[in-house]
């Protein structure tokens, strides 16, 4: 088996020290060429390459933005032999060593959190063959593996990047303090400007806030699962959670709904939409956007729509 392993040596976890011990491993298995990135954006052109090359398997080392362009990569690549069949037919599979804080791709497949005991995982799975076919979303041209955000959430992930850069490391206590900041100082509460529109059904219109979900949970506050919509699924359509208004009493008891041990978010401030195959998030001023946990800048509209059976995984 032909493999490529994409790693992002700037990943939070790992030293060069722990690469030699997964490439060594993953050679025990595998016929195996390691590739770096080198700047944003990299690894997607990797991945792709990897994928025309006719490799089959391809492995990341990093964090979700890793995941993330990889897969990119991996979805727009045209691959030189096999034709026909779903894109999990035609594309190498993909295998996650979790490198970064979070790790939600690889935890949502169920892989441990560390990335020693994720990289004995995927040996075991790579020795018995074991494997699932999961679905993507895509945002307009881009895929993403388990969340997006329009608004609220993607305007903390652009205060917690801003952080990092300025040589903040990434903890839960840093999401919090940006979250309590953009609601606070940087939201216009009282004017919702987001309409939500789907094929053959009345839109939704005067949203505040959007977050869209490919599978459970959303997000880790370190070991908690947060989940605004904790049916999604990678077997299923997209997820939806729309705030209607950001007021402190509706906001902040949906906030408790969504850390509790048994979330349902409900409310007359909430929207929920399940197992939705295409919508539309539309905007009077231009929102904070963002896929996977990396903030894509501002958006007027997005087209949002699930691909079925799109990618193989070892897990």
């Amino acid at each position: 088996m032909r493999a490529v392993l994409v790693v992002n040596p700037k990943a939070t976890t790992t030293s060069e020290r722990s690469r030699d011990v997964l490439v060594r491993a993953l050679r025990s298995e595998v016929d195996l060429a390691v590739r770096y990135t080198r700047r944003r954006g990299h690894a997607t052109d990797l991945a792709r390459e990897a994928a025309e090359e006719g490799v089959d398997l391809v492995v990341t080392l990093g964090g979700d933005g890793t995941v993330n362009e990889v897969v990119n990569g991996l979805m727009t690549a045209e691959p030189p032999t096999v034709t026909g069949g779903t894109s999990a037919d035609r594309l190498p599979a993909l295998a996650t060593v979790p490198g970064g804080s979070t790790n939600v791709f690889a935890r949502a497949l169920g892989l441990p959190r560390e990335w020693p005991d994720g990289t004995s995982m995927i040996l075991e799975g790579l020795r018995l063959g074991r494997s699932r076919t999961i679905g993507l979303g895509r945002a307009d041209d881009r895929y993403f593996t388990f969340c997006a955000g329009f608004g609220l959430d993607a305007a903390v992930v652009h205060r917690v990047e801003m952080a990092r850069k300025r040589g903040r490391v990434s903890t839960p206590s840093l999401y919090l303090r940006a979250a309590v900041n953009q609601y606070f100082l940087g939201s216009d509460r009282r004017h919702p400007m987001i309409r939500l529109e789907r094929p053959g059904e009345e839109s939704e219109g005067e949203l505040a806030t959007a977050i869209i979900q490919n599978t459970a949970p959303w997000t880790y506050l370190g070991d908690r699962e947060i989940n605004p919509n904790p049916d999604a699924s990678f077997d299923l359509g997209l997820d939806v959670m729309a705030l209607r208004q950001l007021r402190v009493a509706s906001t902040s008891r949906t906030v408790t709904q969504m850390f509790s041990r048994h979330p349902d978010p409900r409310g007359r401030q909430v929207l929920r939409l399940h197992d939705v195959a295409e919508f539309t998030l539309v905007a009077s001023r231009p929102q904070a956007f963002q896929l996977d946990g990396d903030y894509l800048g501002e958006r007027e509209k997005v087209r949002f729509t699930s691909v079925p059976a799109a990618l193989r995984v070892i897990c």
